[in-house]
């Protein structure tokens, strides 16, 4: 039966909710501040990750912790007040980041990531987003032959497990495919499988021009409030109220700010990142998304230029920016790939919502009959967010979901 929801959050987790249910004929509205895509969505690498099969742990060897303390390094810096703010969530990070617990929680979240292209093909055939898309894979640089070797057998260790599919490049095949790239590097892994997107934002927006298409409503809204009220829930917004069966909340980083006036905690933490897109200089081209994976930085050749995404800062949410993280990468990314002159005014900066489990929410709301979530996808909401709708509209409408969801129910927390 047809029920009216509302789906507040217009990334690509919320776009890709929305677009599911109003595929099964539920009357749908998509309720954000800003037009879909330009929040989170827009400023990440632009991949569609089929072998990040293993989430990000806390760092737990103590070289790596003594050299990030200094808080200079490209791949990750922090602001003492966000450690703060988040030590809770941070320690349970870090617990859950090694032996039992961490292959455990493998297992649960290499079960989304091996549904991700099967869930964003339809997606990107109705939206007739083709162009974006370019399939082929993407390289992870080593500069040191110990840490490729170490990488090589992790990935055969994920091909065997989740069917992750790779080639190793020695310098001589690296620089076949990547004549431009500095010198000094000793080879890389090509990850065959993923799919790149040369514009994120415009794959998310054209996504809503799909479920606009099929009946969906898009409004631009700040969201004030959200109540549950007699038969169903009221959402209180800038442009009036509005009223629905059934809400899902899929605001990334801003979800935990609105459950916790549901009453409702949840340990939410962010990892912030900037971008910059350049020019070329001369004749250099960049043939493949790369990740200079022992500095920790991405160069991708998207429609706006060659954009360089930074590892991640934790700080508060709402901090103003700091982009001595940028510069660094930037400073050695023209090592790595001759960059020409920025090309956006300023940098970009974004927030990836992360817990300390390193799973998403995905599922009910207890002992709110209606209320929906799904937030919480760290650095792959890009690559989950339409395996999350297909999943949560198959809870929705009472089906057994293709993947069990009590890992990502929660409370777990």
């Amino acid at each position: 039966m047809a029920r009216n929801i509302i789906v507040l959050g217009a990334g690509m987790v919320g776009v890709s909710v929305a677009w599911h249910l109003v595929r099964r004929g539920h009357d749908v509205t998509l309720v954000d501040r800003r037009e879909p895509g330009l929040e989170t969505s827009f400023g990440n690498a632009g991949i569609i990750q089929r072998e990040a099969v293993r989430p990000y742990a806390f760092p737990r060897d103590i070289a790596t912790l003594l050299r990030v303390v200094p808080n200079r390094q490209v791949d990750i810096r922090y602001r003492p007040t966000g450690m703060l703010s988040a030590a809770g969530p941070l320690l349970d990070y870090w617990l859950n980041s090694s032996g039992k617990r961490y292959e455990r929680i493998v297992t649960e979240w290499a079960s989304l990531i091996m549904r991700c292209q099967d869930a964003h093909a339809p997606m990107i055939e109705a939206a007739g987003a083709e162009a974006l898309v370019r399939k082929g894979g993407w390289l992870e640089l080593y500069r040191t032959q110990k840490e490729l070797e170490e990488r090589q057998k992790e990935a055969q260790e994920n091909h065997e497990r989740f069917g992750v599919e790779y080639e190793v490049l020695d310098a001589e095949a690296l620089y076949d495919k990547e004549p431009h790239l500095g010198k000094g590097l000793v080879g890389a892994i090509h990850w065959t499988q993923p799919w790149m997107v040369s514009d994120p934002g415009g794959l998310v927006q054209a996504y809503a021009r799909s479920f606009a298409e099929q009946g969906g409503q898009v409004m631009k809204a700040s969201v004030e409030d959200v109540l549950q009220v007699e038969g169903g829930w009221r959402v209180n917004t800038s442009e009036g109220p509005m009223e629905a069966d059934e809400v899902v909340v899929a605001l990334g980083p801003w979800a935990g700010e609105l459950l916790g006036r549901l009453g409702m905690k949840v340990p939410l933490f962010v990892k912030r990142g900037y971008h910059m897109h350049y020019s070329a200089e001369g004749e250099a081209k960049l043939n493949h998304w790369v990740m200079d994976a022992e500095k920790g930085f991405l160069l991708e050749p998207m429609r706006a230029g060659i954009r360089l995404t930074t590892g991640a800062e934790l700080a508060d949410l709402e901090s103003p920016p700091q982009y001595k993280q940028l510069a660094a990468a930037e400073k050695v990314a023209r090592k790595l790939f001759p960059l020409g002159k920025r090309r956006d005014s300023q940098p970009w900066k974004g927030a990836r919502p992360c817990l300390p489990d390193m799973k998403p929410v995905i599922g009910p709301a207890p002992n709110k009959d209606g209320l929906w979530l799904a937030f919480g996808h760290g650095h792959q909401g890009f690559t989950l967010g339409p395996a999350t709708g297909e999943l949560l509209a198959q809870m929705m409408d009472g089906e057994e979901p293709a993947v069990d969801m009590a890992p990502f129910r929660v409370d777990r927390f």
